[in-house]
């Protein structure tokens, strides 16, 4: 799969293509990341990219004819290389953008992309105010974002979607590990995890055991345990994932007997401020 980022920052992603255990996929090819520096499509001579807004207000906005330009370039590199285009000149691979106003992004949506089959996608990184509406009408099939906040540019969101596109292939991790990762087959957050020692003492004497379950060599009661430590922390903190869970037929009976056990423990406990 091939991911072709257009962006004004170019430097931002070289170290982190090649640092890391994602490195493998970049190093061995599962994963080609082409970048296209926007200002190499600026025409005048200070390599203007964004013009303040028509209609006033603060900022600048991003240029369309630059951005017009460098897409076509991507487009028939992509085209002259056997890589399926963007969807937002009739291919099969999406044109992403990425802005606060996008859809969030999640493990299933990286699944997607991550397919052995998947073509890769086109990463086009905003900055300033925003990019020229008229481009993202005519290019853009995917809004993304990182969650309800705002960064000062693209590449971020970019940098993490690619990092976790690289982690899912062959031979950059085990199956085991990120199959059992938080959002991944069941949907839930992952466990707690503890190694050596089995003991910590912390610097003002206070003794930290590994709950015992751990080691007990009991695959069964340690898989239950982990189980139970899912369920409680995705029930307190991202209860609509349990909801989903269930609606989906992925909570077991036993599952669903801890999650009643913690219903009512939670109701027995007294209100915070109370006797």
């Amino acid at each position: 799969m091939r991911f072709d980022v257009v962006t004004l920052f170019p430097d931002l992603f070289g170290p982190h293509l090649s640092q890391g255990i994602t490195r493998r996929a970049f190093d061995g090819g599962a994963v080609q990341v082409r970048l296209w520096p926007l200002r190499d499509f600026a025409t005048d001579t200070y390599r203007r990219v964004d013009d303040r807004p028509f209609g006033g207000g603060p900022g600048m906005v991003m240029l369309a004819e630059p951005l017009e330009r460098a897409l076509a370039a991507v487009q028939a590199e992509r085209a002259a290389a056997g890589v399926p285009p963007s969807q937002g000149v009739g291919g099969t691979a999406p044109l992403i953008h990425f802005t606060p106003t996008g859809a969030p992004i999640t493990q299933s949506l990286v699944r997607q992309l991550a397919a052995t089959d998947a073509p890769g996608a086109v990463l086009l990184c905003g900055r300033y105010e925003g990019i020229d509406q008229r481009v993202i009408d005519r290019h853009v099939t995917l809004e993304l974002s990182l969650g309800d906040f705002v960064l000062s540019g693209g590449e971020l969101p970019a940098l993490a979607l690619l990092d976790a596109v690289a982690r899912l292939q062959p031979g950059v991790l085990t199956a085991e590990s990120h199959e059992q990762d938080s959002f991944s087959d069941d949907g839930l957050l992952d466990c707690p995890h503890y190694s050596r020692p089995e003991l910590l003492t912390t610097p003002d004497g206070t003794e930290l055991p590994v709950p015992p379950v751990l080691l007990s060599g009991h695959h069964a009661q340690i898989a239950r345990w982990r189980r139970e430590q899912s369920l409680a922390l995705t029930l307190r903190r991202r209860p609509e994932l349990i909801a989903a869970a269930r609606a989906a037929g992925r909570l077991s009976k036993a599952d669903e007997r801890t999650l009643a056990q913690l219903a009512a423990s939670h109701q027995a406990q007294p209100p915070a401020g109370t006797l």
